[in-house]
């Protein structure tokens, strides 16, 4: 199959966004919008990214879009277009390729999100970039920069979970609850409804889980110009999260990044409210800490009776 043929093969047809003027079919699609717009580029490279080994075709599209609504989220926008880029290596033939882009499509639908366009070139291997795009009311989109001294940090979900499926598929042994870990690892579930639900505060600081709670605190932190405390024990993880090595939890949870969930500081006063809406649209929140001043920014965490400096870490590329 050549190229125009493929792009015909996985193109929409029919739209859901009222702001679309003109989709796939033309130079460049065509929208319309009287709110903020967000916008955001993700790339995802076969074997550093995502594996065979560890997923499905299905499961590499729908993960990729969900990187991308995550960053989306966590700005406090509502998803509604995302374009798709793919370098494609011969090993991968026309069945898998329509697997991946049905992951996305699923997704898509969720969120009510349409495929307005991208591009498809050969190449030594398969390369994946998204361009997602959605809306925010005007002046309401949400910053890292947004924390204050005083304020309470929390986050969504359970942490560690995506790491840990990752482990069970590549170990392959028998582990508790192994179904849900590589659930959580090859299908996300990204908080929009959440952070739809908090627009109605005046601020806050959001930043989206996806290199692991030690650097989203730190950027968070930097762009706030303050001081943010961690305290360990209130980070949230599921039930058996314990059957794992009292390292790998500490290790996991902080770093082990891909969990898509989202780390926020709201002022006291909002914190009850944030918890409402969490439970509006039932999502899972938990106080894991709190915001100072500081003469420059780092963040801290409180473990074992002490508290030292915490310093980004994870996977980082060109290191």
């Amino acid at each position: 199959m050549d190229e125009f043929s493929f792009i015909n093969a996985i193109k929409q047809n029919d739209y859901r966004q009222p702001t679309l003027v003109k989709g796939i079919g033309d130079d460049a699609a065509v929208f319309r919008s009287t709110s903020d717009i967000v916008t955001t580029v993700d790339t995802f490279v076969e074997n550093i990214h995502f594996s065979l080994e560890t997923m499905d075709p299905f499961h590499v599209g729908y993960r990729v879009l969900a990187a991308n609504i995550s960053d989306l989220a966590a700005m406090g926008a509502e998803p509604a277009f995302y374009l798709v880029s793919m370098c494609i290596s011969k090993k991968w033939n026309q069945q898998a390729l329509e697997e991946i882009y049905q992951g996305m499509r699923d997704l898509a639908a969720k969120h009510q999100m349409d495929l307005i366009g991208g591009d498809t070139v050969s190449g030594e291997s398969l390369m994946i970039s998204i361009t997602a795009m959605g809306y925010v009311p005007k002046d309401k989109v949400r910053y890292r920069s947004g924390a204050r001294p005083g304020d309470v940090v929390f986050a969504t979900g359970t942490l560690g979970d995506s790491r840990a499926g990752l482990e069970m598929l590549l170990q392959g042994q028998e582990w508790k609850d192994k179904d849900y870990y590589i659930k959580r690892h090859r299908l996300p579930e990204p908080r929009v409804a959440f952070a739809l639900g908090l627009q109605e505060l005046d601020r806050l600081a959001l930043n989206d889980i996806s290199d692991g709670i030690s650097s989203e605190a730190n950027e968070i932190a930097e762009a706030s110009g303050i001081e943010l405390t961690i305290i360990e024990e209130k980070i949230p993880v599921s039930q058996s999260f314990h059957q794992f090595t009292e390292k790998q939890q500490y290790d996991w949870k902080l770093s082990g990044g891909e969990d898509f969930e989202l780390l926020g500081t709201v002022s006291e006063a909002d914190w009850p409210k944030v918890q409402e809406i969490a439970a509006e649209v039932g999502t899972p929140v938990q106080q894991i800490g709190y915001v100072s001043e500081a003469e420059e920014p780092r963040v801290l965490i409180q473990f074992s009776g002490e508290t030292k400096q915490l310093t980004k870490s994870g996977y980082t590329h060109l290191k």
